[in-house]
């Protein structure tokens, strides 16, 4: 059975939203007299509040539980410093030419994301890719975010494809998780901040999507998938 489609993640995998963020919480943080690690702020990546709340681990350190109207001025603090540096941006390295060649040889395009649909429309269209999709699943189409596979899952249903049909690219170990119970052959493709966590559970890793043409790449899952089982 043939690839037929691909699977894309939005945060840190075709915009790089994810080195602001984290950047953002530190001097949040840092305004508390705190320091924010990356392994504390990995644990939210590539999932959502419900799964680990920063805010909550802020009061948490400091003791302490933040008003509801705490919370909403620091969610809002850090929405508007991250844009501010968002909107600066463009498409990772190799995501513009993976997505014109799937086009062009006929692949089905579909995005995952643990974050809202508006959210990930309204960044894809300011760069003029929203029109290359198929289909969108996000936070608001789901009962449960990454690392839980329904995503991907009804991603599958809506471009109509088998997990074996299918390639994931993924940027956090949140992701890929999600991915690999969903059955679906995973590419990681870590951000310099994220090379340092574990990426031992994907199928592949690169170090970014222009090190290897996408015609490559299928050629390379193609022949590992139809490589026979000892």
């Amino acid at each position: 059975m043939s690839i037929k489609g691909l699977i894309f993640d939005f945060d840190g995998l075709i915009l790089d939203t994810e080195t602001p963020e984290y950047h953002t919480w530190q001097d949040i943080f840092g305004t508390y007299g705190l320091q924010l690690s990356l392994d504390i702020w990995s644990k939210q990546l590539g999932t959502s509040s419900d799964t680990f709340d920063l805010v909550v681990h802020l009061g948490q350190q400091l003791g302490r539980n933040f008003t509801p109207e705490e919370v909403a001025q620091i969610v809002a603090l850090k929405r508007e410093r991250i844009n501010e540096k968002l909107f600066q941006q463009s498409p990772l390295p190799g995501v513009r030419e993976y997505i014109e060649s799937a086009r062009c040889t006929g692949l089905r395009l579909g995005i995952a994301t643990s974050s809202s649909r508006a959210w990930v429309s309204g960044h894809l269209s300011r760069l003029g890719l929203l029109e290359y999709f198929d289909c969108i699943r996000s936070a608001d189409d789901v009962q449960y975010v990454k690392p839980h596979p329904e995503l991907y899952q009804r991603a599958l249903q809506c471009l109509s494809l088998q997990p074996e049909e299918a390639i994931v690219f993924e940027d956090s170990p949140n992701g890929v998780t999600a991915a690999k119970a969903a059955g679906i052959f995973t590419v990681a493709v870590p951000l310099a901040l994220t090379q340092s966590l574990s990426f031992n559970h994907a199928d592949l890793v690169l170090k970014s999507l222009a090190d290897l043409p996408l015609e490559e790449l299928l050629k390379r899952v193609e022949k590992r998938l139809h490589q026979p089982t000892v």
